[in-house]
């Protein structure tokens, strides 16, 4: 289990409606590096649900996976 101060930490820095790219995801589901989408909100598990433009709504696990926001 994350810790709750990271937890909080990525519920502060994620927002709904933020865009985000995806830099790495070791899962063979992911979409593929470079996909863009929108971010649906942070679990309570700290992960960082994302509606991928491809259609993929697989989670980022903070700490496994890597995002960037998009500006």
């Amino acid at each position: 289990m994350k810790d709750y101060k990271a937890i909080e930490q990525a519920k502060a820095t994620y927002l709904a409606g933020m865009r985000v790219r995806l830099v790495k995801m070791d899962d063979i589901q992911a979409p593929p590096i470079g996909t863009e989408g929108t971010v649906k909100g942070v679990d309570d598990i700290g992960s960082v649900m994302v509606a991928w433009d491809n259609g993929s709504g697989l989670n980022v696990v903070l700490g496994e996976d890597e995002i960037e926001v998009v500006k």
